[in-house]
C-alpha cells in the first residue's frame, strides 16, 4: 500500500510537470526518481550546465583583457593546464550520473528508442575522450571538439527547446527551397574595364553574389547602385526589381513559411503536453482506486465515493497556483497609529510613491537637456543637487513608513519593496559620500576631483539609480492580452535557443579565426604599408575589436553581423586576412541568426497574439493551460489505452 501511495504521489508530480510516465515504478525506482527531480538535484544539474558553459570565457584563449582591441590589448591569462580540466571534468561527471540515471529510470527498452538519450551518451563519450586527448597532449592540443558538443546539455535539459529543435527541422525542405529560389545567380557584368560598378561589386560571379546577397539584407544600398545609376538611369531597375523579389517577397514568404510550419507543430506539441497532464491524473486515480476494496472508486477524506471525473476535478483545484499570504502586519493599540498604518499601506501611498519618483525622473531628464552642450567642468549642478536631495529624503521617509505600516517581515515580503529599498539605500550612502566630500550643493558647486569620483561622476550615477527606481511602476502595471503572454514567452525556453547557436558559431569563429586580425604597426588607422586605407574599410573604421581571439570577443563580433549594418565590412576584411573561404561562415550565420531565428521569434509573437482571451496567461511556459477552443480534452478510452501499455506499471489489485 505504500509503494502504491508513492507511485500515486510520483504520477501527480509528473502530471504538474508535463513529464511523460513512462519509467520504473518499483518501491527504490519511484525512490530513486523523486530524488533526481527533487530542487536540489535539479539545482546542481542547471549549476553544472551553467558552469560548463561559463568555462569558455576563462579557459584558454581567455577573456580576461579589458579591451577585445588588438592594438591594444594586453597578453590574457591563461590558466595552468588542468585546472579548467578539472573543472569540467567534475562537469561531465555529473553528466555521467545524470545519463545513467535517466537511462536506469525509462528502463533498457525506451533507451534504446530514445535518440536524445543515445546522443547524450554519445556526447559524453566524444567528451570523455576528448578530455583525454587535451591532458595527453598537456592541453596544447589545436582543437577542442568537446567545447562544440557543450550546448547540447543545455538543449537536453529543455523540452521546450527539444520541441522548438524539432519544428526547425520540419521546416528545413521549405527553407531549402526558399533558399535556391533566393539564391538566383545574377551578375551583372556591363561595360569595359574601367566601370566602377563592375570592379568594386561585380568583379566575378563570387563577388556578384556576395554583393547580392549584401544587397538583400540594403546593407550596401544604396552604395551598390549608385556607381551605375549615376551612369544610366535604367540601371536602377535592375536593383529595385532584385529589392522588391528578394527583400519584400521571398524574406516575408519564408516568415511565412517559418510561421505556418511552426504553429502547427507547437500546437501539437501542447496538445501532447496536456495529454500527459491528464495521463498522469488518470494513473495516480487507477493506482489509488486498485488499493481499496471496491476496485473502482477512491475514498476522499470524508469517506464518500470518487469517481475518475471527481478525482480530476479535484486534481485541477489542487493544481491552481497557491497565493502566498504576507506575513502579519504589526497591531498598534492608538487609533491615531491605526489610521497612520492604514494610510501608509493603501496603494495609493504606491501611487504617490509612483508619483514622486516620476517627477525626479522628469526634473534630470530637464537639467540633463539645459546641460547637454556644455561641458562637465563648466556646469554648476546647484539646483540640480539640492532637487536630488530631497527625492532621497522622500524615499528614505517612504521606506520608513512602509516597514511601519507593514513590518518588517511584510515589506520584504514584497519584491517591489526589496528593490525599491536596495536602491534607496544605495542612493544614501551615496548622497551621504557626496555631502562628505563637496559639502551641501552650493552656488559653483564644480566637479574637481577630490576623492575616488568626480562630483560629476557621483551625480551622474545618483541619476542613473533614480532612473532604475523608477521602474518601480513595471510591477504596477496591469498589462493584459498580448503583451503579458509576451512577456511571459521572453523569460521561457525558446529564446534559450539562440544562446545556444551563439555559443556553437563562436567556439567555430575561434578555431577558425583566432589570431587572423593583426593590429597595424604604429598608427592604428593606417595599414602596413603606412599608406591611407579605403574609406568605409575595415581598417578606416577601425573595427580591430571585432575579432574572434577569445569567447566573449567572438560574441561581440557576431552579434554586430547579426545586426547586417556594415556585415559587408567584415565579409571583406575576414576575406582578406583569412581567405575568401570565410565567406561560408559569416553568410551561414547570416541565414541562421538574422533569417531563421528572428523569423522564428516572430512567429512566435505572431502565434501568441492569436492565442484567445480564454487561454492562459502563460502558454509558452511547459504549462500550456489552454482554454477546451484551443487544446481538445483527450477522450476517456485514449486514456485507458496508453495506461495499459505502461511498461513498468503494476496496478496493486
Amino acid at each position: 500500500r505504500e509503494v502504491c501511495f508513492d507511485q500515486a504521489a510520483v504520477f501527480i508530480e509528473d502530471a504538474l510537470q508535463y513529464r511523460s510516465i513512462n519509467h520504473r515504478m518499483d518501491a527504490r525506482s519511484v525512490w530513486l526518481y523523486r530524488l533526481y527531480y527533487s530542487n536540489a538535484c535539479q539545482w546542481i544539474l542547471s549549476f553544472t550546465i551553467f558552469l560548463i558553459l561559463f568555462l569558455a570565457f576563462i579557459e584558454t584563449p581567455s577573456s580576461l583583457t579589458s579591451t577585445a582591441d588588438v592594438r591594444y590589448r594586453s597578453a590574457p591569462w591563461n590558466p595552468p593546464c588542468g585546472l579548467t580540466e578539472s573543472v569540467e571534468m567534475l562537469c561531465l561527471l555529473v553528466f555521467v550520473a545524470d545519463v545513467s540515471v535517466k537511462s536506469y529510470l525509462v528502463g533498457w527498452a525506451q533507451f534504446r528508442t530514445n535518440l536524445w538519450l543515445l546522443a547524450y551518451l554519445a556526447v559524453l563519450v566524444v567528451s570523455l575522450m576528448d578530455w583525454i586527448v587535451s591532458l595527453s597532449l598537456v592541453c596544447q592540443e589545436p582543437l577542442r571538439i568537446r567545447r562544440l558538443f557543450r550546448p547540447f546539455f543545455l538543449m537536453q535539459n529543455s523540452s521546450m527547446m527539444k520541441k522548438t529543435l524539432k519544428c526547425i527541422r520540419s521546416s528545413l525542405p521549405e527553407m531549402a527551397r526558399w533558399a535556391l529560389g533566393a539564391g538566383h545567380p545574377v551578375c551583372s557584368q556591363q561595360g569595359d574595364g574601367q566601370d566602377r560598378e563592375r570592379l568594386i561589386y561585380f568583379r566575378n560571379l563570387p563577388e556578384a553574389l556576395t554583393s547580392l546577397l549584401v544587397l538583400l539584407t540594403t546593407a550596401n544600398n544604396p552604395d551598390v547602385m549608385t556607381p551605375a545609376y549615376s551612369k544610366n538611369r535604367a540601371y536602377a531597375i535592375f536593383f529595385i526589381v532584385f529589392t522588391l523579389i528578394g527583400s519584400l517577397f521571398l524574406m516575408n514568404l519564408l516568415t511565412a513559411i517559418i510561421y505556418n510550419r511552426f504553429r502547427g507543430y507547437l500546437m501539437k506539441s501542447f496538445q501532447t503536453s496536456l495529454f500527459r497532464r491528464r495521463l498522469g491524473a488518470r494513473a495516480a486515480y487507477e493506482v489509488l482506486s486498485s488499493v481499496t476494496a471496491e476496485g473502482q472508486k477512491v475514498r476522499s477524506y470524508g469517506g464518500d465515493l470518487l469517481s475518475a471525473d471527481e478525482f480530476q476535478k479535484l486534481f485541477n483545484e489542487f493544481d491552481k497556483r497557491v497565493i502566498k499570504e504576507p506575513p502579519p502586519r504589526p497591531e498598534y493599540p492608538s487609533p491615531f497609529l491605526q489610521r497612520a498604518q492604514f494610510l501608509f499601506s493603501h496603494r495609493y501611498f504606491d501611487y504617490l510613491g509612483n508619483f514622486i519618483a516620476l517627477g525626479n525622473l522628469v526634473s534630470i531628464s530637464v537639467f540633463l537637456v539645459v546641460d547637454a552642450d556644455m561641458l562637465p567642468e563648466d556646469r554648476d549642478d546647484f539646483v540640480l543637487g539640492i532637487l536630488n536631495c530631497v527625492f532621497i529624503l522622500y524615499y528614505l521617509l517612504e521606506l520608513l513608513l512602509k516597514v511601519f505600516a507593514l513590518g518588517l517581515p511584510g515589506y520584504l515580503a514584497y519584491p517591489s519593496n526589496v528593490f525599491d529599498g536596495l536602491l534607496t539605500i544605495v542612493l544614501l550612502v551615496l548622497e551621504i559620500s557626496t555631502l562628505a566630500v563637496y559639502r551641501f550643493p552650493h552656488p559653483g558647486w564644480y566637479p574637481e576631483v577630490l576623492g575616488l569620483l568626480s562630483l560629476w561622476d557621483m551625480a551622474r550615477l545618483v541619476n542613473v539609480l533614480i532612473v532604475f527606481r523608477f521602474l518601480r511602476i513595471i510591477p504596477s502595471m496591469k498589462v493584459r492580452g498580448p503583451l503579458s503572454r509576451l512577456a511571459s514567452l521572453l523569460s521561457c525556453s525558446p529564446p534559450r535557443l539562440p544562446a545556444v547557436v551563439y555559443y556553437v558559431f563562436a567556439i567555430m569563429g575561434i578555431n577558425l579565426f583566432r589570431g587572423v586580425i593583426v593590429a597595424p604597426p604604429g598608427n592604428g588607422s593606417l595599414a602596413p604599408d603606412n599608406s591611407s586605407v579605403p574609406c568605409g574599410s575595415f581598417e578606416q573604421l577601425e573595427y580591430w575589436a571585432n575579432n574572434f581571439d577569445d569567447f566573449a570577443a567572438a560574441l561581440i563580433t557576431l552579434w554586430n553581423v547579426m545586426v547586417v549594418n556594415n556585415w559587408q565590412v567584415f565579409l571583406d576584411a575576414y576575406r582578406r586576412y583569412s581567405g575568401p573561404w570565410s565567406k561560408i561562415y559569416f553568410v551561414s550565420w547570416w541565414l541562421v541568426s538574422s533569417v531563421i531565428w528572428v523569423n522564428l521569434f516572430l512567429a512566435l509573437i505572431l502565434e501568441v497574439c492569436e492565442i484567445p482571451a480564454g487561454a492562459a496567461s502563460a502558454p509558452w511556459t511547459s504549462s500550456p493551460r489552454f482554454h477546451r477552443d484551443v487544446l481538445e480534452e483527450p477522450a476517456e478510452e485514449e486514456l485507458m489505452e496508453k495506461l495499459s501499455h505502461h511498461p513498468h506499471l503494476q496496478l496493486c489489485r
